[in-house]
């Protein structure tokens, strides 16, 4: 929900979890497309046009989408493409009688109750992850670098109580018992200006993977005790994003190519006495909290508040496309290495992945961050993803009893 802007800052209790691949990603804001009204980049189409549909593991694909079954009232809940709570009933109805029913009843549940369109623009897909850390409860040498609990007043930025000449820029800040005012910037906060207000909830052996974590929004966490935890986005500065890979390639010490995380990660280990310096450039700043973990195995929260699935969730722009929109991607990743360390990632991806995330860094309609998985592993490919892509969106097919009238 995606730090980007502020990605994955995700619009859900992950509300931030920024793509490691987006980093680098500078696009236009877009226009959502009035809700009720199919937008003018979406094509319609027929699944025998896709390539690689019916290769796909769709029943894979249906245990993905199922989660907004199971969670009443998430299905299309947020974005400009809705649905009525009967269609919704509907529809859920549906893909819980195809459940367990194999690969060709999953196939065939997908092509009835939704038409396929081609989104018309100039489609990008990145990847994201869960970073998998050790950390400690307590500050030492070992474990200097804290992540911070949101502090007491934050709020975000409204029109009904936005102060007046309140900075454009800002999209968060603290109530106080004289009105709203802004928070520290990220250089501030690494200066000591909230180091009174006692909100460290945990900490990290290094600042940069501190950094890395606000990027990503959240974390599973070891303990020095052995046992595990999990922190999630809580909310931010509301200082604008700044990419300090895109920083670097503006001095010129780097290209985009060279300084995806992996190159981002030598710099830092190659420049250590300018890393505060470089990470200052940045004044978001984002805050965390501990997040329950109900199933080890389950991936962070996203924008619907359900549990991401590695390779099949995808963080999406929620002025296009909808939280439960089932969106097919097509992409090459023929250069990234170490793809089978990743259940279920191909070169040759074509794929139904499920629109469940998104993030500020996320803009436009056929742009896609995909949720890779969690670890290292899951991090090192993440952070290869930056691929042009083609994404055909599943939008839902009117109710039965109103089809014959189209």
């Amino acid at each position: 929900m995606r730090q980007g802007s502020g990605r994955c800052v995700r619009a859900g209790l992950l509300g931030f979890c920024l793509g490691v691949g987006a980093l680098l990603m500078v696009t236009e804001e877009t226009e959502a497309a009035p809700a009720g009204k199919t937008p003018d980049e979406f094509e319609k189409t027929g699944f025998d046009a896709l390539p690689g549909w019916s290769d796909d593991d769709h029943a894979d694909a249906l245990s993905a989408f199922l989660r907004f079954c199971r969670s009443s009232g998430t299905l299309l809940s947020k974005g400009p493409i809705r649905l009525s709570a009967e269609r919704a009933d509907e529809i859920c109805k549906n893909a819980l009688a195809a459940e367990g029913a194999g690969h060709s009843a999953a196939k065939t549940f997908f092509e009835a109750e939704f038409d396929p369109y081609v989104i018309d623009a100039k489609g990008f897909v990145t990847g994201y992850y869960e970073p998998e850390l050790a950390a400690s409860r307590t500050q030492s040498d070992a474990f200097p670098a804290p992540l911070l609990n949101a502090p007491e007043g934050l709020v975000q930025i409204t029109r009904s109580n936005r102060p007046r000449n309140w900075p454009e820029e800002l999209s968060h800040g603290r109530q106080t018992a004289k009105g709203i005012v802004p928070l520290p910037d990220r250089p501030a906060i690494m200066a000591g200006a909230l180091e009174d207000e006692g909100l460290d909830l945990v900490y990290l052996s290094d600042p940069v993977e501190a950094f890395f974590v606000h990027v990503q929004g959240s974390a599973r966490l070891r303990l020095t005790d052995g046992a595990a935890m999990r922190v999630g986005y809580a909310g931010k500065t509301g200082h604008p994003y700044t990419s300090v890979a895109r920083v670097l390639v503006n001095r010129g010490e780097g290209t985009p190519e060279q300084l995806t995380m992996t190159g981002l990660r030598k710099w830092f280990a190659d420049n250590p006495d300018r890393r505060d310096e470089l990470l200052g450039q940045n004044r978001s700043y984002i805050f965390f909290r501990e997040v329950e973990v109900e199933d080890p195995k389950d991936g962070p929260i996203g924008a619907a508040g359900l549990p991401l699935v590695a390779g099949r969730s995808l963080a999406v722009d929620l002025a296009h496309l909808s939280i439960g929109l089932p969106v097919f991607l097509e992409t090459s990743l023929s250069d990234v290495k170490g793809l089978s360390d990743v259940e279920g990632l191909t070169a040759d991806l074509r794929r139904l992945v499920i629109a469940d995330d998104t993030g500020s860094s996320i803009k436009g309609a056929a742009r896609g961050d995909l949720f890779v998985g969690s670890g290292l592993a899951a991090g090192r490919i993440a952070g290869d993803i930056r691929h042009a892509a083609r994404m055909t969106v599943l939008l839902p097919k009117p109710a039965r009893s109103e089809r014959g009238n189209r």
